[in-house]
């Protein structure tokens, strides 16, 4: 149990870390979308007039995360946004409510984590909705449950957007 909570921890930090150099590279306040303001804690779907795009924004956790709620090909899953993660993250149990049931010859990724290198099974996800935020065709990775806290969301749906933004209390999808 202390080698999960330390990987969780470290997932945290580097996600963390991710976030601010992301925060220092995005556009400059005019290129900002308006979203309207909403209560910490809320989420909320806004659009911008005259945009073809979705835009999707959530309030920091109260553990100082990003946690979504997501559609993965149409069923419910909920997410740790994670900028350090290359893909999309599964547990297993997670990965089997979505239908996906990789079988021990499909864990032949090697994936280093704070505990050690381990095997996953790579999946590919029809499609991936946040917040009405959708990107379809996105590489996953499936971990064992013990190897995992979460289920990730990745740079594998994130590098797929327009923009997606941090800042010290929200985070902004952009398609």
């Amino acid at each position: 149990m202390p080698a999960i909570l330390t990987f969780a921890f470290l997932l945290l930090c580097l996600g963390g870390v991710a976030a601010h150099y992301a925060q220092k590279l995005a556009p400059p306040a005019g290129g900002r979308r308006a979203v309207a303001a909403a209560s910490v804690g809320a989420r909320e779907k806004a659009s911008e007039p005259g945009s073809s795009g979705r835009t999707f924004s959530v309030a920091k956790h109260a553990r100082g995360q990003f946690k979504v709620d997501g559609r993965v090909d149409g069923r419910p899953i909920e997410f740790l946004v994670d900028t350090g993660a290359s893909v999309i993250a599964l547990r297993m149990q997670d990965a089997a409510r979505l239908g996906i049931h990789p079988v021990p010859r499909d864990f032949t990724v090697k994936v280093s984590t704070a505990n050690g290198t381990i095997l996953a099974a790579r999946a590919s996800l029809q499609s991936v909705d946040i917040g009405g935020v959708m990107v379809r065709e996105v590489s996953a990775l499936v971990l064992p449950d013990e190897a995992l806290a979460e289920n990730l969301l990745g740079m594998s749906y994130l590098s797929r957007l327009r923009r997606y933004e941090f800042t010290s209390s929200r985070l902004v999808l952009e398609q």
